[in-house]
């Protein structure tokens, strides 16, 4: 768990990055507590301030009331309401008084590599909240509680055996986890949740992408709540493979390698012809399987990417236009306003005065 939430930054970081840490005498990697616990330990300031944490968070209320903002996206979970955040994205957390719950706290790295694909650990851009229903949400609910109950005892094991209990309980959730995701695809496929590019959370409010003419309704299940979600309009992630049945199509695994390579590159090019000769695939094989798999081609899914990272240092940094433009691989401040503004309407001062407020 991270002891201060205001970690040390890099020189030139706006948005404070949190490492993991683990407890005094417990493994690293890992970490299950409840609310109370975060509240006693924690600084409520430093969780309401947007940071960048390099681990997952995985929570459930389970009683009472919490808001908490995911990439521009606000949240109101009430009980019963899971919520997984992963590495990368910029979160903060609401009001804690207000609710009871559990948290499990964890590494990418912690799980096996088997594990990590099958339940798309890596899917930055996955559904944040849910709430599961029948027996998926007894299925969940029993996997957290066995994973609290070997967490907060070494039951007589060696610690190397208590370790991969750990992983092996942590694997089960994360993968029952996986499938509420994979359900709120099929949901929306169907017509009963609002549509999103970004792996069926749609582009984070606030982004100011452009749809040319849809609107989303946003992601809402039939608990946790998402105030002013616009999503844009476009299909979800799960399209790609089938709507979440079965493996994992040609098409698909083509857009998850442009995923993963546009997460790693983004800064650096904006070309969907860089990152098709990277790759092996021709832009049209790119375009296609993007479109296939989010609703919008390559090119568009890059530049969404780039606004995305745009808006979370204008909102959550003090760094200068001119200096998110180098940081984001362009060549100089000018060329920066004017993809900004043409992405969003809205110059970079202007969305920064608006989301911030007159300095």
């Amino acid at each position: 768990m991270v002891k201060n939430r205001h970690a040390a930054q890099g020189a030139g970081e706006s948005i404070p990055e949190v490492p993991f840490t683990a407890p005094a005498g417990r493994p690293a990697g890992v970490e299950v507590l409840t609310l109370a616990e975060l509240r006693d330990r924690a600084d409520a300031c430093a969780l309401a301030v947007p940071h960048r944490p390099d681990f997952h968070h995985l929570l459930v209320v389970d009683s009472g009331h919490l808001r908490h903002t995911v990439d521009f996206r606000k949240y109101e979970l009430s009980a019963n309401d899971w919520m997984w955040v992963r590495p990368g994205q910029v979160h903060h957390f609401g009001d804690l008084s207000g609710a009871e719950g559990r948290l499990v706290l964890f590494e990418s790295g912690f799980l096996d590599p088997v594990t990590a694909a099958a339940a798309r650990l890596e899917d930055w851009f996955g559904p944040a909240a849910h709430r599961p229903e029948g027996e998926e949400a007894q299925a969940v609910e029993s996997a957290l509680r066995h994973l609290h109950q070997e967490f907060g005892a070494l039951r007589g094991l060696p610690l190397e055996t208590h370790i991969e209990v750990l992983r092996h309980l942590l694997a089960v959730l994360v993968l029952r986890a996986a499938r509420l995701s994979v359900r709120d695809e099929e949901a929306r496929d169907e017509g009963a949740w609002g549509r999103g590019v970004w792996g069926g959370g749609g582009v984070p409010e606030g982004t100011g992408v452009r749809n040319r003419g849809a609107r989303g309704r946003g992601v809402r299940g039939p608990g946790a709540r998402e105030e002013g979600a616009r999503g844009p309009g476009a299909r979800d992630g799960g399209a790609a493979d089938g709507g979440g049945h079965g493996g994992v199509c040609e098409a698909s695994e083509t857009f998850l390698r442009f995923r993963d390579a546009v997460e790693r590159g983004f800064t650096r090019s904006r070309r969907v012809e860089d990152y098709a000769r990277a790759l092996g695939y021709s832009p049209r094989t790119l375009s296609r399987a993007t479109a296939a798999a989010t609703g919008v081609g390559a090119k568009e899914f890059i530049d969404r990417r780039v606004v995305l990272e745009a808006k979370r240092l204008l909102a959550h940094g003090d760094q200068t236009a001119a200096r998110i433009a180098v940081r984001l691989g362009f060549a100089d401040a000018a060329n920066f306003a004017k993809f900004f503004q043409h992405r969003t309407g809205s110059t970079p001062i202007s969305f920064r005065t608006e989301v911030r407020g007159p300095a």
